[in-house]
């Protein structure tokens, strides 16, 4: 009953069966095949989590027994809740920073007309093509002369402010029209106020899509974190991770284990949130 429905369906569309079902075909194995490929490591790491140290080897992707042992012990532990703690404040910190400055700064060369705009504006640009790994040591110089080494600063500083999220914004706030600007300021609001109650509620989009990316991209940052921290209650959860690793041997079971539970957070805000993602990805696509 369905295939009629579906083949009467694609005939009302003018669409021949013959044309379009290989088509379909394809597409569905090509993205099936994509994938699976995508998830097959999260179902590896979650499937590594309930194995025993002697398991680990074994490549099945459903344990011979499975445990929960792995979990329990490090939640038993006071030290990941700690470093769950500090990548929480790490990443709601920058994303509200970066929500906050980047609109800011991408609405003020959208609708001002100054001198000198567009160099802000290529010279913004331009820091997307310098190499992080570039970058790391006037981080930690600065850092260091500052006294901002081995801090909740130290660790956020480098990205309360980003050249995309500027662009971003700047994209979207373009879009917004000249007139319901010019219509607040005769009525007397104050530029400030223009901003935050006109513009920014028209380019929630843009916005939502910016917080998610950054709190994703904070909540995973590695390699600053691990250089600018040396205290352990400092750790956010990758860099606290990496004490399951000793010169000994490697705790494979319990770096899968601490890493399927980093992972939860992100798969929740990617699940309820994916509309905004996509939503706000094809826009940026767009308006770039």
């Amino acid at each position: 009953m369905a295939v009629v429905e579906t083949s009467a369906a694609e005939a009302r569309a003018g669409l021949p069966m013959s044309k379009i079902r290989p088509a379909r075909i394809l597409l569905w194995t090509v993205l099936f095949i994509g994938g699976m490929l995508m998830i097959t490591p999260i179902l590896f790491m979650f499937s590594t989590s309930l194995k025993s140290a002697g398991q680990i080897y074994d490549l099945r992707l459903i344990p011979q027994e499975p445990s929960f042992a792995n979990y329990v012990e490090v939640l038993s532990e006071g030290k990941f809740f700690r470093w769950f703690l500090n990548s929480s404040l790490v990443a709601i910190c920058v994303t509200l920073s970066n929500c906050f400055f980047d609109s800011l700064v991408g609405y003020t060369l959208a609708k001002f007309r100054f001198r000198g705009r567009q160099f802000v504006f290529i010279a913004i640009l331009s820091t997307l093509m310098i190499p992080t790994e570039m970058l790391v040591i006037p981080w930690y110089l600065m850092a260091s002369n500052l006294g901002w080494l081995d801090t909740y600063w130290g660790i956020m500083f480098p990205g309360m402010m980003t050249a995309f999220g500027t662009f971003l914004m700047k994209q979207f706030f373009e879009t917004v029209p000249d007139d319901f600007i010019e219509a607040a300021r005769i009525d007397g609001l104050n530029e400030f106020t223009i901003w935050w109650r006109i513009a920014m509620p028209l380019v929630t989009p843009a916005l939502s899509a910016l917080a998610i990316f950054t709190f994703l991209g904070n909540w995973t940052a590695f390699f600053w974190p691990l250089i600018s921290i040396t205290s352990s209650e400092l750790y956010t959860l990758p860099v606290g991770l990496t004490s399951f690793a000793v010169e000994q041997s490697i705790q494979w079971e319990m770096i899968m284990t601490g890493a399927a539970l980093a992972t939860i957070p992100t798969l929740i805000v990617f699940l309820l949130l994916q509309r905004y993602i996509v939503r706000g990805v094809m826009l940026a696509g767009l308006k770039g």
